[in-house]
């Protein structure tokens, strides 16, 4: 079996990552020399005669404690077409409904719900509602409040900048709230969104979310359906996110990667990045440093 071994550097990684990548290079079988895709930051090692899931296990006992990713692929039809990515924790930095408690002082609160629930431990429908209650009478306006403390991921514009230059379909899906979502897209350039609306009734949160929810039943739905739109096969699509309603369309993508997960995700995701920044997923796909869109 020929398979791709791509190893990425976290921040502080780089001489570690050279070191790993020649003791890896001695020791598996490589049907060639190692291709650096960045300098010192992304490699990638094909192998041959060897199984995904041994390649992996060798490569993480060589990483050790080290801040590197490895992700193991087929190499054929690496760059994929269709692009579905979370918001929150993923897209943007925050958790959104954490930036709203702050505003009646209960972001220790509800950030733990959060956690929890984006763990798999609680379900999501009824976390979100037992939230988005105790917002009930907050003015409408903390909505452009918290949507100025939106911090982007990093690498997260070079992700979405190269995906377009590509032609690469692009879609950003939210259990969280289409004001906030809409606002993000708008600025990195995804062009569909699918998120959750957040009821106002006389300037105010009304403490409810418009039915139907969106799930992870419906993310995963969305990747699907945007794939036959586009007429892209599944095998052509890549999603990302970090929390358990991610997971439905991290396993029906062709390349789904759980992006600095929660840890049930992270152990039932297929691919992960713990350590890089979106640019990963780039990496993921063989993308080269000079074919990055700096934006």
């Amino acid at each position: 079996m020929n398979l791709v071994m791509t190893l990425i550097a976290g921040s502080g990684a780089p001489r570690t990552l050279s070191d790993l990548v020649a003791a890896l290079a001695a020791s598996l079988p490589l049907a060639r020399a190692p291709e650096w895709l960045a300098p010192g930051m992304a490699c990638d090692l094909r192998l041959a005669g060897i199984g995904r899931q041994a390649a992996e296990a060798a490569a993480r006992r060589a990483i050790g404690g080290a801040a590197i990713d490895v992700l193991v692929q087929s190499p054929s039809g690496r760059k994929k077409r269709v692009l579905v990515a979370d918001l929150e924790a993923t897209i943007i930095e925050n958790e959104m409904l954490d930036e709203l408690a702050d505003f009646i002082g209960r972001r220790a609160h509800v950030a733990e719900i959060t956690r929890r629930a984006m763990n798999g431990e609680l379900g999501f429908a009824a976390a979100l509602a037992e939230r988005v209650a105790l917002l009930k009478g907050l003015p409408e306006s903390v909505l452009d409040d918290a949507a100025r403390r939106i911090r982007l991921t990093p690498g997260a514009r070079a992700l979405v900048a190269t995906a377009r230059a590509a032609g690469v379909r692009t879609a950003l899906v939210s259990g969280g709230f289409t004001v906030f979502a809409k606002r993000v897209a708008k600025e990195l350039g995804f062009e569909r969104v699918v998120a959750n609306r957040l009821l106002i009734a006389n300037g105010r949160i009304a403490g409810t979310v418009e039915a139907p929810l969106v799930t992870g039943d419906t993310k995963r739905d969305t990747l699907v359906a945007f794939a036959e739109e586009c007429a892209v096969s599944r095998s052509a699509t890549l999603a990302v996110g970090d929390g358990a309603n991610d997971l439905p369309m991290l396993l029906a993508a062709g390349l789904g990667i759980a992006f600095r997960a929660k840890p049930a995700v992270a152990a039932a995701a297929r691919w992960r990045i713990d350590h890089a920044d979106l640019t990963g997923l780039l990496y993921a796909q063989g993308y080269r440093e000079a074919e990055i869109v700096s934006a």
